[in-house]
């Protein structure tokens, strides 16, 4: 799975919008938006923030971490 597809499956899980899930991250929509579409991926920051959110709501992070992963290691 890619970056943008573990973010959404994350979003859904926790059954939230993109808007009230941008709002529990402390980002804007447009950002999650953008991860979402692919355009973008979050920085360390907002992984550190989705981590405590998956955390805090009992949703495995792992598949989102091993696709940051390999992502940063592509751009290397």
């Amino acid at each position: 799975m890619d970056i943008s597809s573990e973010i959404k499956i994350i979003r859904q899980k926790a059954f939230m919008t993109q808007e009230a899930f941008a709002k529990e991250l402390n980002v804007a929509f447009s950002t999650v938006n953008r991860w979402e579409s692919g355009k973008t991926y979050p920085n360390i920051s907002a992984m550190k923030q989705i981590k405590i959110f998956c955390d805090n709501n009992n949703i495995s992070f792992d598949k989102l971490q091993n696709a940051w992963l390999s992502k940063t290691k592509e751009k290397k």
